[in-house]
Parts: C-alpha cells; structure tokens; sequence
C-alpha cells in the first residue's frame, strides 16, 4: 500500500483548514470533498469535471453563515446533505448542492467539537465539549433525541479537581450503527451502547486529549485512536482491551481515518506529517511531508464503485492548504 502526492492547494482558506470529510457521490455528481475552516467558511471542492481526472481539486462553492471558526463537518452517507459546527455554538445543516438551510442545531452552552452522521444516516452525533456529552439529533425532525453523558471514573483521582478534563472532543460511529465511540479531553474513550442510551465502558490507554477517532470499516469491534501522547491505539472496543499502540509521529496526533478496504489508516499530525499505517505490520509504512504547519484532518474519500481505481486521502492543514494523494 502508498500514497503518491496529487495536488495541493495552498491558500485553499485565508486562515487555518480545521475540518475535512468527503460527501458521498450521488446519481447525478461525483463525491466532493467538504472543508471548513477557522476563517469561518465551508468549501466544497470536487474533481475536475471538464476531464474527469480525480486528480485534480476545483472549488465549487463557498459556504459562509458562521460567526466564529468552522471546527467540524459532517456528510450525511446519502450524500445530499453536510453539517459544519463552528465555535459559535451552532451547527448548520444544509443542502450540499444547493447550499440551502435545512436546520440550525444550537449547542449551548458549549461549544461542539466533531460530528459524524451514523451509518444509516437517521442520527446526527454531536461531541459536546464542556457538557461531558454527546448530543443525539433526528436527522428527520432535527430535534434533540438524546444526550450521552460521560460518567465520571470511579475512585478519586487528583485530576478530578480539574472538572474540565471531562471534555468531549471527538466522535465515532460504528460500522453497524451500534455503538458509539466518544474521547476525551483526559484521554479516556468512552463507548454507548445507542439503541439503550446506555454508557458501556471507557478505554484506557492515553493520558491526552484523544483528538479523533475512527472504527474499522471492516470489524464493528475495532476502533482506531489519536491523542496528543503522540500515539495511535487499536482497540478491542467490545473486549475493552488496547490491541496495540503504535509510535512513530514526532508531535499530537490530531486525526485519523481509515481506508475502505480496512487495510491501513491514516494519521495526521502537529509534526506536519500525514502518516500511512499498514495494520497487518501495525507500523508506519509512509510518511507525506506536504504540509509546512500541524495536519488537523485526514479523510479517505468512500468507494467510487466497482469500477473505479486506487482510492484518494485528503489532508488539510493550519497551513491553509489542501493535499490529495492517491491510496493504492
């Protein structure tokens, strides 16, 4: 497996790019990636539709509608519509081709971090920040269905003076829709069973922040970690048991993915490097120096059907810039 560089795009945002996720392809368009960005717009971007190449980025539209920095997006798996969270508390829900508003969830009174739409596209899972919670939304009615909230860890510990540590910051879903992975500002992860609405267990294993997490696509039981320490875990998520961590960045590593076929992930880090995993050597097999500042997110595009060839990764960058590789 490897990645070769296709094309990057400096200056894609006039501030820092925070937020990368790629919009399914629908009948009558291509998949688009979706970036959001601390100068407080939302880019959509797609490949070059007069040659056809996937090797080629041209911005479609522009989103604008928040009033501070966009810290998240979210595509919905049908591909017609996105979400984008800013640090103003809101996330806006709207059309991908139109742009038009289909809702304004408000968060107070904390702000959100990521957001991932579940598999099947019926919820909306908002990490809450502050609130120690992940808020559940109805993606038919847009009304808050559930909140999550994260208990404390028995016992007394001296870090629980700090009430701040129990902070969300990011988002998974399982491949089938059962469970819910959030991680926090502590560096435990916490796994909800969500058709019960019911805490699970933490994992244990980092002591940073867990910046972002990703399930396998291939194994509901697997889930894949990056914190600050620098690390990258594999989880048995349902065993509750860390499989493996793995060491290599130079710095915190702010996000993760994995590929479609399961085979590797994807890291993105402060030592602005995007690191390729191969999981059967659990090790780092590549590492893309494109970026000059911290990597804060890393996305495989999804499958482009049967016919289709190697697949892509975009990373984004407090650089303001944008980089496409091919995955093969």
């Amino acid at each position: 497996m490897k990645l070769a560089g296709l094309k990057s795009i400096e200056n894609a945002h006039d501030e820092s790019v925070w937020a990368a996720t790629w919009v399914p392809a629908t009948e009558s368009r291509p998949s688009l990636l979706l970036t959001g960005s601390l100068d407080e717009t939302v880019k959509l971007w797609s490949p070059n539709q007069l040659t056809g190449s996937l090797d080629d980025l041209n911005l479609v539209r522009t989103n604008t509608g928040h009033c501070l920095g966009v810290v998240a997006v979210a595509a919905h798996p049908s591909g017609v519509i996105a979400a984008s969270a800013s640090l103003d508390s809101f996330v806006r829900v709207f059309d991908v081709d139109t742009n038009a508003s289909i809702a304004t969830l408000e968060a107070p009174p904390s702000e959100v971090w990521q957001m991932q739409f579940d598999p099947k596209g019926t919820t909306l899972a908002v990490a809450g920040g502050g609130s120690a919670s992940v808020k559940l939304w109805d993606t038919a009615t847009w009304k808050l269905i559930a909140t999550l909230s994260v208990p404390r860890p028995e016992g007394p510990k001296p870090s629980d003076k700090n009430s701040s540590k129990k902070f969300v910051l990011s988002v998974a879903w399982s491949p089938d829709g059962r469970r819910l992975a959030c991680g926090l500002m502590d560096g435990t992860i916490s796994i909800f069973d969500v058709a019960r609405a019911k805490f699970l267990h933490h994992l244990e294993g980092h002591f940073m922040p867990v910046r972002s997490l990703v399930y396998s696509p291939i194994d509901p039981r697997v889930l894949f970690s990056a914190s600050d320490d620098n690390h990258v875990h594999m989880y048995d998520a349902e065993g509750k048991s860390l499989v493996t961590a793995m060491s290599g960045h130079a710095g915190w590593v702010l996000s993760v993915d994995a590929s479609p076929d399961g085979a590797a992930i994807a890291t993105g880090s402060s030592d602005r490097t995007v690191r390729l995993w191969d999981l059967n050597m659990r090790a780092a097999v590549q590492t893309m120096s494109n970026h000059t500042d911290q990597v804060w997110g890393v996305a495989f595009q999804p499958p482009q059907g049967s016919g289709a060839r190697g697949g892509r990764l975009a990373s984004v960058s407090d650089d303001k810039s944008i980089s496409l590789y091919s995955y093969s």
